[in-house]
């Protein structure tokens, strides 16, 4: 199985080269540890707000990567504008045949690629980048506390790997670098001084910053109830209004500051690309506001979990004005390696000065629950789970008006099942929740 799957990497990923030398397409890339598909998802909408030119080419036609697809499958897939065939064979022989058409027969080719770069092992990216050059790299944050590294080394290899991405970047092409980290921009900028013609736009929250975001405020309705925050985004020195609805947090704001970034590199102006930072969604499972049984509220921010997210979305909730209690469900955080044991003990020394009521769902959350037991959160307050079944049905029966629940955790725990336990309308789960689809429903 593993040399059939192989193949048909293989297969594709040649087909893919084979299209975008024929098409060359305008390519934005993203990589990073956190926020990578939000990111994607916003430069997405920022570009397709209205139709704009690079090197007098007009660009219409616009195509992303869907949902999280970056893996070595995942970036043929976006590139041939294919469906994942998941398990099955033929599927898979479907794809490689129109692949092959697409690379032979005249079709109707988007103008611009938007697509998601990730790193499971080491080398992941530097293959990668072998053949595909983008116009524009965008890096979002990369974790000084340790994330994805179960197959890495440290932290510093993770940054390593993610920055053959910046080094790729074409000699007239931008890159798009997170600058609330000082040390890791300025390595990350160092990949490009040999291609003294790529323009650097660094964002953040930082002083300095080609796009930035200030003046933060969590805004809420009649009820106190959160619905979202505004912001000003200083670009360049000038001062426009901004903001977002039905979600929350810092790590909210940075992919609308990196998608204005990447706007800003290919010539388009403010007016131009605003509009679509106030109407961006951000994508379900990301701190997403919910409202929740017995008027209460729901932060939903299943969809993955990594320290950095998880120690923001406690700030988040620590941050915010409520007539109940503040509880978090947090499952086991993945792909940490040896620095798991460290990383849950930090979430739940942090969590203790920020929740009434702790949950916890997995083996290695359980080292949440006895590091917020130890800050002093009093045992009555802390309960764990080995399982998001278990976990569902007592946190629903605790939920009372006006408490604000986060449930935060990886894919593997299956968070999202505690949130959908908690929707004031489950019929809108699938609208609200991610990993609702048939494939996922069904497995355990």
């Amino acid at each position: 199985m593993n040399i059939i799957k192989k193949m048909v990497i293989w297969g594709m990923t040649v087909e893919g080269r084979l299209v975008l030398r024929r098409h060359r397409p305008f390519v934005v890339a993203v990589t990073g540890s956190v926020g990578k598909t939000a990111t994607k998802d916003a430069i997405y909408d920022v570009l397709t707000a209205a139709p704009w030119h690079h090197k007098e080419r007009e660009i219409r036609l616009i195509r992303k990567s869907q949902k999280s697809l970056n893996s070595e499958i995942g970036l043929p897939l976006t590139i041939l504008g294919l469906n994942n065939a998941w398990s099955s064979p033929l599927g898979w022989l479907r794809n490689l045949w129109l692949g092959a058409c697409f690379v032979f027969k005249r079709v109707d080719y988007p103008d611009c690629l938007v697509l998601e770069v990730g790193a499971d092992h080491p080398g992941d990216i530097r293959r990668v980048t072998r053949w595909l050059k983008p116009d524009v790299s965008v890096i979002t944050r990369i974790s000084r506390t340790p994330v994805h590294v179960e197959f890495f080394d440290s932290p510093a290899q993770v940054l390593a790997e993610k920055s053959f991405l910046a080094q790729a970047v074409k000699a007239e092409g931008a890159l798009v670098v997170y600058a609330d980290d000082a040390e890791y921009l300025q390595i990350l900028k160092d990949t490009v001084k040999e291609k003294p013609t790529v323009r650097v736009y660094p964002f953040g929250f930082t002083a300095g910053a080609t796009m930035r975001a200030q003046n933060i405020q969590i805004a809420y309705d009649e009820a106190r109830h959160p619905t979202g925050e505004t912001f000003e985004l200083c670009v360049s020195g000038e001062i426009h209004p901004s903001g977002l609805k039905g979600t929350l947090g810092s790590v909210a704001i940075y992919p609308l500051l990196a998608a204005a970034a990447v706007a800003l590199s290919c010539g388009l102006e403010p007016t131009a690309y605003l509009p679509a930072l106030a109407n961006y969604q951000a994508p379900r499972g990301r701190l997403n506001i919910i409202h929740g049984i017995n008027n209460s509220t729901i932060l939903d921010d299943t969809y993955n979990a990594s320290p950095d997210a998880t120690l923001a979305a406690l700030e988040t909730l620590r941050s915010l004005e409520t007539t109940g209690r503040k509880i978090a469900v947090l499952g086991d955080m993945m792909e940490l390696g040896k620095y798991s044991a460290e990383a849950h003990r930090q979430v739940g020394t942090i969590a203790a000065g920020v929740v009434q009521q702790l949950i916890t769902v997995g083996p290695r959350a359980k080292l949440v629950a006895e590091a917020a037991l130890a800050q002093g959160l009093p045992a009555a307050a802390i309960q764990s789970f080995d399982s998001s079944n278990e976990a569902a049905p007592v946190v629903a029966a605790m939920v009372a008006a006006g408490d604000i629940i986060l449930v935060k955790g990886s894919q593997s725990p299956r968070l999202e099942r505690v949130s959908k336990a908690l929707l004031a309308e489950p019929a809108r789960a699938a609208e609200l929740l991610v990993r609702q689809e048939p494939e996922w429903l069904q497995k355990a």
